[in-house]
């Protein structure tokens, strides 16, 4: 039985579709995954990937050409699709001034004003016409979707898209959008959030709910992801109606990720450190293995944090003041609920631990 056929139907029709071998695919994780770890995922048979959300279009291309002469496998590049937010200094100067004893403590003072760090995929025409132009084989995007006509020129240049949805009601535009299939984001799952309205109502939904609610209502194709950390996890979102697993923290600790040591550092300390949401990092909630930022944000009403990405840019500065006097509670330390199964490997041989542990338990199961 060929590999693409050893898993239902489900999974061939992604593995056709996204071009791997294998149903494991790595996520994005912007800031954290390389063209190093993407090409050892694709070595391995799974689907590798780049998080571009925080990149422009220059640095973007230079990723996707390194990536690609390190592997001629297909991989997967990221891109976020937030809502424009329009500059509010009065916000955000009260923003600094709550953050202000916090640079106190490190010797420092908070940025004299706040950046649009990132631009919105939904307003890049750069990235969309670099994208046209190297053409990967996957494209997904995160926090919403872009524009019809963005959609209609990225299909007809041949590339298939996915977006992530974390509600029913999201999968269900992403699947009348035209896209290929759709990543089903579990509450479990570690860095942003995907929700395409971080002020709206969250029905809080763990994967496994979510998979099988959109495996039964969803005409396109379905990928897990959230809490997956090893080849049992994959097997039982393949069971329960997914066609592959997208994991991410699984390979944050692996030696080709841009992880900082205090990120990997928190990482082995996960057993003792439970995630937390929180939006005061960056101005949209994301899981992070529990630390200083993430105590001072939880005693922060929401509505007091400057917008995405606004706010990131004075979390990022907190953070640099931080480590430079060794004190590392306040990186943005993105992990799931499941990160205390998190192994440190190589990522070609973790995915095919990966793909071993899933072969094993689908025998089991």
């Amino acid at each position: 039985m060929a590999a693409s056929e050893h898993y239902g139907a489900a999974s061939a029709a992604v593995l056709r579709l996204l071009g791997c071998e294998k149903p494991i695919l790595q996520a994005p994780m912007a800031g954290t995954s390389s063209p190093a770890l993407a090409a050892e995922v694709c070595a391995a048979g799974g689907l590798g990937a780049l998080g571009l959300g925080a990149m422009n279009a220059e640095a973007a291309a230079r990723a996707i050409a390194e990536t690609r002469a390190r592997t001629d496998q297909p991989f997967h590049v990221n891109l976020f699709c937030h809502e424009h937010a329009p500059p509010d200094p009065q916000h955000d100067a009260e923003w600094l001034e709550l953050l202000a004893p916090l640079f106190a403590d490190f010797g420092a003072e908070p940025p004299a004003r706040l950046n649009e760090i990132y631009q919105s995929f939904k307003t890049d025409e750069a990235m969309l016409s670099m994208l046209l132009e190297t053409r990967p084989a996957v494209v997904s995007f995160h926090f919403g979707l872009p524009s019809a006509e963005k959609i209609a020129a990225l299909k007809g240049a041949g590339i298939r898209l996915l977006a992530s949805a974390t509600q029913p009601h999201e999968a269900e535009a992403v699947a009348a959008a035209g896209l290929d299939a759709v990543i089903a984001q579990g509450w479990e799952a570690g860095g942003h959030r995907g929700i395409f309205e971080p002020d709206g109502p969250d029905s809080r939904l763990g994967v496994f709910a979510l998979v099988q609610l959109l495996a039964r209502t969803s005409p396109i194709p379905v990928i897990a992801a959230g809490g997956i950390m090893d080849g049992a996890g994959v097997a039982a979102a393949l069971k329960l109606g997914a066609g592959a697993a997208q994991l991410g923290t699984a390979y944050v600790g692996c030696p080709e990720s841009l992880a900082d040591a205090g990120h990997r550092q928190a990482l082995r300390e996960a057993a003792r450190r439970p995630t937390a949401l929180t939006a005061a990092i960056s101005g949209r909630p994301a899981r992070c293995l529990a630390n200083r930022f993430t105590a001072f944000g939880a005693e922060i009403p929401a509505h007091e944090i400057a917008a995405y990405p606004y706010a990131y840019d004075a979390g990022k500065a907190l953070n640099a003041a931080a480590k430079a006097k060794g004190e590392a509670g306040y990186g943005p330390h993105w992990a799931g609920q499941g990160a205390p199964l998190a192994r440190e490997m190589g990522a070609r041989a973790l995915t095919l631990k990966l793909a071993e542990e899933l072969a094993a338990a689908w025998r089991d199961l």
